[in-house]
């Protein structure tokens, strides 16, 4: 289902709390939600490809890379991972790489930026824990909702107005 950030945020605004301004849209799904399933891991991205393998339908996944700007948490191989998978979309403070494959999948993702180098593969990290960036707690079981306009967070799903 398609979903407009905007709407959402006029017709439950005592149920959103808004990311501040900070990601950028790179995949083929430009707008997406579902429930949050939280990552935490620096410089490596384990936890992520292990995640992407695992059934995703009506989940977003929502790492936090610390906002590292020196290693890509997502490349090609995993969104597509995500995608077999049934994943919604991946909400990235961190970057990704192979924006352009990326770019072809019917999957979102949101990330601060990309850069070409890989990460080492250490097994280090922590799921389903809760993480905060851009002024938002993401809280596992929780939802969250993103377009072109932004991010938004919500304790419960919210629909659409008619």
């Amino acid at each position: 289902m398609p979903y407009s950030t905007p709407d959402l945020c006029d017709a439950h605004p005592e149920l959103v709390r808004v990311m501040e301004p900070m990601l950028s849209n790179f995949g083929g799904r430009f707008a997406f939600g579902g429930e949050i399933v939280t990552v935490k891991c620096h410089e490596d991205n384990s936890l992520v490809k292990e995640q992407a393998a695992q059934p995703g339908r009506g989940k977003v996944m929502v790492v936090d890379g610390g906002g590292s700007l020196r290693r890509a948490l997502l490349g090609d191989m995993i969104a597509e991972s995500a995608v077999d998978n049934g994943w919604e979309g991946i909400i990235i403070y961190g970057c990704i790489r192979d924006v352009d494959a990326i770019g072809a999948l019917d999957l979102g993702v949101q990330a601060l930026d990309t850069v070409p180098l890989k990460t080492q593969k250490r097994g280090i990290g922590d799921l389903n824990v809760t993480v905060t960036f851009g002024g938002v707690s993401f809280v596992p079981g929780e939802y969250v909702y993103a377009d072109n306009n932004g991010v938004i967070v919500a304790a419960e799903p919210l629909s659409m107005p008619a």
